[in-house]
């Protein structure tokens, strides 16, 4: 992202959160999406994607750090057991309810694609045109927790922080040891949110990476079989966690065509 960004930031269930727009100044705001970023993400961890996304979709695109990320305020820690359903049914709407957001497509990468999941498939949401579910988790697998032992080792003998720094600055360690101590919980082993998709009703696509590090093709075929709406999947060879950066073109390609069908 271009340093000379300017972030500006808005008070959410008592946190200041930073957010970025990338717009034309119209108002009210019709035809946004809105981006969620993954567990270690932020704002700025998105580099210039939203910037392209709103060129090529020509809609408004509001991405913000959720508390504790990024240059939002700070959060407790360790986190409550039940954090992803709280940023699913109180900051996400009120975030949108703030910005008198109108009509909006959520694009949620990992942790965020779960806040996207269990959003959609809550009560109310008629104003939500379809969901866009980058590296989406809706259960708990093995191969998720050895990469969150892998990203933990990483972290203390790598250069994970030193990269992780120039996201969320002085509340690195909180950013990181916040989602890495929640995923290897003993009590979350069960962790499932499949019931959520059974209640969404939007059309919905999803990538993800055959050399996906947390989750597996299971994730993909769970929301493919209990989604009621039209879900359109890709599993892209050679593609790791994040194929908005690995595969950018054809991502912003697919997205394109998606939300051009909505």
């Amino acid at each position: 992202m271009n340093s000379t960004v300017q972030l500006e930031h808005v008070e959410i269930d008592g946190c200041q959160l930073e957010y970025l727009w990338c717009r034309e100044m119209v108002e009210p705001i019709q035809g946004t999406v809105v981006l969620l970023h993954e567990g270690l993400g932020c704002v700025q961890s998105w580099g210039d994607f939203p910037q392209v996304l709103a060129a090529s979709t020509g809609l408004a695109v509001l991405t913000y750090s959720r508390a504790g990320y990024g240059g939002s305020g700070p959060i407790s820690l360790p986190r409550t057991l039940d954090w992803i359903h709280h940023e699913a049914l109180v900051v996400l709407p009120a975030l949108l309810e703030k910005f008198d957001i109108e009509s909006y497509v959520l694009i949620g990468h990992s942790d965020g694609a779960s806040i996207g999941i269990i959003y959609a498939g809550s009560n109310g949401q008629e104003n939500l045109q379809g969901l866009v579910l980058m590296a989406p988790h809706v259960f708990l697998e093995q191969v998720s927790l050895t990469g969150v032992n892998r990203a933990r080792s990483l972290y203390q003998t790598a250069n994970l922080r030193d990269k992780l720094v120039r996201y969320h600055g002085s509340q690195v360690d909180g950013a990181f040891w916040g989602w890495n101590d929640f995923w290897r919980r003993p009590d979350i082993r069960n962790w499932n949110i499949e019931d959520s998709l059974d209640k969404i009703d939007v059309p919905t696509l999803v990538i993800q990476g055959v050399d996906d590090e947390y989750g597996s093709a299971a994730q993909l075929d769970s929301i493919e079989s209990r989604v009621s709406a039209q879900v359109e999947r890709h599993l892209l060879e050679n593609v790791g966690h994040s194929p908005y950066r690995e595969q950018p073109e054809f991502v912003l390609n697919t997205i394109n065509r998606f939300i051009g069908r909505l």
